[in-house]
Parts: structure tokens; C-alpha cells; sequence
């Protein structure tokens, strides 16, 4: 049986534009990892830390933007890396940013495609993120930290 593991964060940074909400996605540059693909921002959780400030630290370093607002989104990212035989659960979280990210040495490039076209693993995520911002965001699920 594989360990399950809390270990690494997803955000979907989003900013909105009237009744339009358009998520954010960064391309991976040559040589980091994921090289090549579109992704949302993520990160690895550091000892000591909570999931929900290893999410506020990636997504400073990833956009150099600091969220306007932020909140958890009520599920999961759950996937298998069968090199390691562990099932990672990570907590996902929504960041609303004021600006363009600011590109860094892992990115070359950011999108933010309406409707979001993400990998397979991601829509579930993004299509939850942009109902509950149309629907509005549960109070319980912001995060003021």
C-alpha cells in the first residue's frame, strides 16, 4: 500500500474583470521542472510550515505578487508518483492577484485563458475555483493570515 502524504500545495491564481473571470497559468521554462508545460502554481510545504503559508510563499515567488485575496478551495489535488509508491494529497488554494506575475527563472511565459485550458488534472480544480467566484466565496474558506 502506497503512504499518503501531505507534502505540496496547488494555487490558482485568478483576477477578475467585471462579471469575467480569467485564471492564471505559467508556462515552465527550459530546465525547471515540468519543462515545457502550462501549469498553475505549486510548491512543496517546508517543515514546520502550514499548507496555507507554503501557498502564500510559492505564490510570491512564482508571480512576485502578493495575493489580494486568498482563500481555500474546499478539495483536493490527489496524485500517484509511482517512482516514489506515494499518493500525494495537496490542499489547493485560490489567489486573487492585482497585476501581471512578474516572470521568474522557472517561467517564460503566463497566460490567462478563459475558459482555463489546463492539463487534465487541473480543470476539475480551475472549473471549482471560477464557480465559487461566481457564486461567491464561502466566508469559512478565506484565509487572513
Amino acid at each position: 500500500m502506497p503512504d499518503a502524504v501531505v507534502r505540496v500545495i496547488d494555487v490558482y491564481p485568478y483576477r477578475l474583470r467585471g462579471e469575467a473571470v480569467a485564471l492564471l497559468l505559467m508556462h515552465r521554462a527550459e530546465g525547471a521542472g515540468f519543462a515545457g508545460q502550462w501549469r498553475m502554481v505549486g510548491g512543496k510545504i517546508r517543515p514546520g510550515e502550514a499548507a496555507w503559508q507554503a501557498t502564500r510563499r510559492e505564490l510570491c515567488k512564482e508571480t512576485g505578487r502578493a495575493p489580494v485575496c486568498f482563500w481555500a478551495l474546499p478539495s483536493l489535488n490527489v496524485f500517484y508518483e509511482w517512482q516514489h509508491e506515494r499518493v500525494n494529497l495537496a490542499p489547493a488554494f485560490a489567489a486573487e492577484l492585482g497585476a501581471d506575475p512578474v516572470l521568474d527563472r522557472e517561467h517564460d511565459a503566463f497566460a490567462w485563458p478563459q475558459p482555463p485550458a489546463a492539463r487534465p488534472e487541473q480543470r476539475r480544480l480551475l472549473r471549482l475555483a471560477a464557480r465559487l467566484l461566481r457564486e461567491g466565496v464561502p466566508p469559512e474558506l478565506m484565509i487572513t493570515g
